[in-house]
């Protein structure tokens, strides 16, 4: 991390992120049958922001190669005590400039402890963290998300960190019907008590949607990503990670959803939030449906956005817009870059381009 990027200070943004599912389960209750999460009284479907921050870390550490704070060490689910075991000892053992071989030592113990699936000692695990900012330029998800870590510091305190990139959770801008649920079985193998070769068989419900149009807001906090210490940089790759990894990391279950439309206004200010986008967001149905829950695919829907383009030129927020960085799906014909017809606004425009080789933002055309 340069200086010239941490030292850069990170403004309030509010954000839009669309994206559809098609014949799938976007977002599964654990406590309802694994059915997908719905206000059954309105009939929305429901997405949680803890399902849309795994598919970000994931992608971000799988596809990117960034250090992530929530995650899976070799394959199992460890605590976050552990997972500070593993990065520091890992961290202290590699590092060819440390010279204090005590360190080392109590670094190679701590690793030793883990490898015997126990969990060291909290106190021996903060003698090697040096400072909140090492565990902050590590783990790119607790800059962005933050993380609580309930191990005590030198100081007596717990790390905590509280994340300046926030959502509340997704929900339907259409309503949604599910499918009848297909019964489904899988076949494994084992051995029966006298160690015989035996396979055994399971049954299971499969429910999904016909289709969702999900619609999220989040914002990212310039106050907390001081503390954090986000830059551009991270949200950059935060942008690139949220358009592209919900279709890389689909799983049987998750294979039908697209992402179609990002927008994040950033403001000038620290102080600035223009509050919940999705108020601002209208959708006018194909008149060949005659009900909403018919609707199968993105092609029957037109996504309005005539009202976020008029209050973003209004005197109360124009002034106080830095930038609004957007991206849609070629399917999706409200854009910004045809609606917005403001010379100041225009000049404003910042289209974000994932799919290029370093994922950065482009100015628009």
């Amino acid at each position: 991390m340069t200086t010239k990027d941490t030292a850069k200070p990170v403004n309030n943004s509010d954000i839009l992120f669309i994206y559809d599912a098609k014949m799938c389960n976007p977002n599964g209750d654990p406590d309802d049958e694994n059915k997908p999460r719905m206000d059954y009284d309105t009939e929305t479907n429901l997405v949680s922001d803890v399902r849309l921050k795994r598919y970000i870390r994931d992608y971000l550490e799988n596809k990117e190669g960034k250090l992530i704070f929530v995650s899976r060490v070799h394959g199992k689910t460890v605590d976050a005590t552990q997972r500070l075991a593993y990065w520091i000892s890992q961290k202290v053992l590699n590092d060819e400039k440390e010279p204090d071989k005590k360190l080392k030592k109590k670094a190679q113990e701590i690793k030793e402890i883990l490898e015997k699936g126990r969990t060291p000692d909290a106190a021996e695990i903060t003698n090697l963290i040096d400072s909140n900012d090492s565990i902050l330029d590590a783990f790119l998800d607790v800059r962005l998300f933050g993380a609580t870590m309930p191990i005590k510091g030198k100081k007596g305190e717990s790390f905590t960190f509280t994340g300046p990139v926030q959502f509340n959770w997704g929900y339907s801008l259409n309503r949604v019907r599910l499918m009848d649920s297909a019964t489904i079985s899988s076949t494994f193998a084992g051995r029966t008590s006298e160690g015989e070769d035996e396979e055994h068989g399971t049954f299971g419900k499969d429910y999904r949607v016909y289709y969702s149009l999900i619609a999220f807001h989040g914002i990212v906090s310039g106050k907390r990503a001081e503390h954090t210490r986000l830059t551009d940089n991270d949200i950059k790759l935060f942008e690139k990670a949220l358009i592209k990894s919900i279709p890389l990391q689909a799983t049987r279950s998750k294979i039908g959803q697209y992402p179609r439309m990002y927008v994040r206004i950033e403001y000038t200010d620290q102080e600035t939030l223009l509050g919940d986008l999705r108020r601002f967001v209208r959708k006018d149905i194909s008149p060949d449906i005659d009900r909403e829950d018919q609707v199968r695919d993105i092609s029957e829907i037109e996504l309005n956005i005539d009202e976020l383009v008029a209050e973003l030129k209004s005197g109360d927020f124009k002034d106080r817009v830095k930038a609004i960085h957007y991206w849609h799906d070629k399917s999706v014909a409200s854009c910004f870059e045809r609606l917005i017809e403001d010379d100041v606004l225009k000049k404003k425009l910042v289209a974000v381009n994932p799919f290029n080789k370093t994922g950065n933002t482009e100015p628009s055309s």
